[in-house]
């Protein structure tokens, strides 16, 4: 189905001669004592320097030098300057830039757009080392450094870039950001091939406005190539009535022309059923067109996001002023073998030397993982991972897996026995695919397990159950766990992996994410009902009563996403309180940059079908307000969001919820030094807000520590006091 140019085929680069580097220079001095005059590739990056496959520069720049390129380092350069950017002299072929493993926006603000005082990526944890949209940033530093030298962008700020998008932080839809950055091409998607073949490309001599044929790149032209047959995109999901525009495409708004009149578009429908789709490119209405009208952005979405199947996507175009924003189809997915040697390449596995003993809590985190494939075909909308690696499982041969547990057993400071973690974007998505390969090429479905679990996939559990059972036999491996997102649709088909998990790969708690308890959210996630999360939870208590063990579920929620009413909070606040569930720490719904669920927050229509402008209206929690009551739902047992909850019960008509009954969600008094108030000058006092990658913590009802102040309080009135 899939074929490709084998990644390790082409003819190594002369600079081979030098070898493999013990680490990556990041210093001219380095560069000296590895005998190299200059780096034929420069990555710019936002994260500190960890030699590691779940570091992306660090794979881009091991994959590079596997071809036989010098490849340099700049992490986390002084952006203020340009000095920092040509530490390490000029490259020969380019620079490659990138924020880093997050999104620098994601990584600075909280979902409330509170600059954040930490940073998982850099030494020592402390925010403040990187800049606002550092790809842009990066690039315009790489530019003044060297203006002759081609810059690609890439990772996954770049990635969910690419088309113009919907940014959160400006509260505005902004251009591609190949363009903001001046980039001559942006690599979307897993970069190995992509940037593989634009290196040896540019080493022959190609100049790089000619390399336009690369899948997963996105470049900037005039006008579409001779040869190539144009499809306007409303001729493949008509959007209907807009508001004030009768061309899509148009870069000023006509005159005389209004929604309530009930126009439809003029839109011509074409049909091309002999049409090469290999030089067919499908028209996206232009930046301008989607800035304006929130309709055209919607249905901007849903193509995009029905062209993602490397096996038929076709190119998209998007005009932005007098120039075209090009996407090339999707990267070939790479294979087993590919993928085993991308992961076995020489890392230290170590943070750069020059870090002394500095802790970089993100390699911290992942230190003793091993990851064993990638992709996810859930299609959570809220979620980047089907958007930048793609649906389609790549995965690691079992030998190769259990040669990097050992490597890590035999070679990695400080290891006591346990792998923290054998997984991947989605624990048990390993060796999960269509059952056919013609099928998988021809499928449009943006999820392979919503609404249910489609009848074409593979769901035999079977070739993880013997990977956990090797790899927990290792010599010198105490425990193995499993600490990566659940899909526990699939597990409960699966009981044999489900005693597996339970019984040999958990640590007491397992971190499962329901998302919501109601169906109006759900729907708009893409996600199960809880008839699977309570079917996975009998199979769970059951298997971990046989093995003696006391293990508990924690489950994940997310408030205020697109399709949640308040209601729809105040029920799920009400399933904590009866399951006697009480959250730690709580996340709002952060819109990321081109997932689907953006699109319904910033449109306020379902891109999941059809879109019109008459057509299924979404629920939208925006506001400081909203957002904050419906955070509070989720925390319905902090007395500082006691006053606001029962303002809200109160409007909402629910005031038998407020009482000091256990049918009652929050109690009517208050304890003193508590509410909103106090919670401001808590903040305040405070600083940054918390860490975007938040923890849930709960207990049975009983097991928890939480509550001790209401009790407290409720004592000291019975005492009278």
């Amino acid at each position: 189905m899939f074929s490709a140019k084998p990644l390790f085929s082409y003819r190594p680069y002369w600079a081979k001669r030098f070898g493999v580097a013990p680490v990556l220079p990041t210093t001219r001095s380095q560069m000296d004592d590895l005998g190299w005059d200059a780096c034929d590739v420069i990555l710019v990056t936002g994260d500190a320097y960890v030699d590691h496959p779940s570091f992306g520069m660090a794979v881009i720049g091991r994959v590079l030098e596997a071809q036989g390129f010098r490849v340099g380092i700049i992490a986390q350069p002084d952006w203020t300057r340009v000095d920092d950017f040509m530490a390490l002299g000029r490259p020969n072929l380019f620079f490659g830039v990138t924020a880093g493993n997050m999104d620098s926006m994601v990584n600075r603000y909280t979902a409330d757009r509170k600059m954040r005082s930490d940073d998982a990526y850099t030494p020592g944890g402390t925010g403040g080392s990187r800049p606002d949209r550092s790809v842009i940033v990066y690039a315009q530093r790489c530019r003044e450094a060297c203006s002759d030298i081609p810059i690609v962008v890439g990772g996954i700020e770049a990635s969910l870039r690419r088309i113009a998008h919907y940014d959160y932080w400006s509260d505005k839809v902004r251009r591609s950001v190949v363009l903001d950055a001046k980039a001559d091409l942006l690599v979307y998607g897993n970069g190995e091939r992509q940037v593989v073949e634009i290196a040896h490309r540019l080493a022959a001599g190609e100049p790089v406005d000619a390399i336009t044929d690369i899948r997963g790149t996105a470049f900037v032209g005039k006008e579409v190539p001779e040869g190539w047959v144009e499809i306007d995109s409303t001729s493949i999901d008509r959007p209907g009535k807009v508001d004030d525009r009768s061309d899509p495409y148009a870069e000023k708004s006509p005159s005389g022309t209004c929604a309530s009149n009930g126009a439809e578009l003029p839109v011509q429908f074409h049909r091309h059923p002999r049409i090469d789709r290999a030089r067919s490119v499908i028209r996206l209405p232009s930046f301008k067109a989607v800035q304006k009208d929130p309709v055209l952005y919607a249905h901007a979405s849903r193509v995009m996001h029905l062209e993602t199947n490397p096996g038929n996507a076709r190119a998209l175009v998007q005009r932005h002023g007098d120039r075209d924003v090009w996407l090339n189809p999707p990267p070939i997915p790479l294979t087993t073998a590919e993928l085993d040697r991308v992961f076995e390449l020489p890392y230290t596995r170590r943070p750069h030397p020059g870090y002394g003993d500095a802790r970089i809590p993100a390699y911290e985190m992942i230190r003793f993982s091993v990851n064993i494939m990638r992709g996810c075909f859930g299609g959570c909308t809220f979620c980047s991972i089907t958007e930048h690696e793609g649906r389609i499982i790549q995965n690691r041969s079992e030998d190769s897996i259990v040669r990097e547990i050992e490597t890590i057993r035999d070679s990695v400071p400080g290891f006591t026995g346990i792998i923290s973690d054998v997984g991947g974007p989605t624990a048990n998505m390993y060796r999960l695919a269509c059952k056919s390969a013609k099928i998988e090429a021809a499928c449009r479905r943006p999820s392979c397990v919503y609404p249910g679990i489609c009848s074409n996939l593979k769901t035999d559990h079977d070739p993880l159950i013997r990977l956990y059972k090797r790899v927990r036999e290792l010599p010198g491996i105490k425990k193995v766990l499993v600490a990566s997102g659940l899909r526990y649709d699939l597990a409960v088909g699966s009981p044999d992996y489900v005693r597996e998990l339970v019984t040999h790969h958990v640590g007491g708690y397992l971190k499962i994410a329901p998302e919501h308890t109601e169906s109006g959210p759900l729907s708009r996630m893409m996600k199960p009902g809880m008839e699977a999360y309570y079917r996975f939870k009998e199979l769970f208590d059951t298997y971990s009563q046989a093995a003696g063990k006391k293990q508990y579920l924690i489950p994940y929620f997310i408030a205020a996403h697109p399709g949640t009413s308040d209601e729809d909070m105040m029920n799920l606040a009400l399933w904590l309180k009866r399951n006697g569930f009480r959250a730690d720490q709580v996340q709002n719904f952060l819109p990321s940059p081109m997932a689907t669920a953006t699109a319904m927050y910033h449109s306020g229509r379902n891109p999941l079908r059809r879109v019109r402008a008459d057509s299924e209206r979404v629920a939208v929690a925006k506001g400081l307000r909203v957002r904050r009551l419906h955070k509070a739902f989720l925390r319905y047992h902090d007395a500082n969001n006691w006053p606001l909850l029962r303002q809200a019960l109160k409007r909402m008509g629910r005031a038998d919820l407020i009482g000091n009954g256990k049918r009652h969600l929050i109690p009517s008094w208050q304890p003193k030094g508590s509410g909103e108030e106090a919670e401001g000058r808590r903040r305040s006092q405070a600083g940054a807000g918390k860490p975007f990658l938040t923890r849930h913590s709960g207990f049975p009802a009983g097991q928890d520590g939480g509550g001790r102040e209401h009790k407290a309080a409720k004592r000291k009135r019975r005492s009278g006091a």
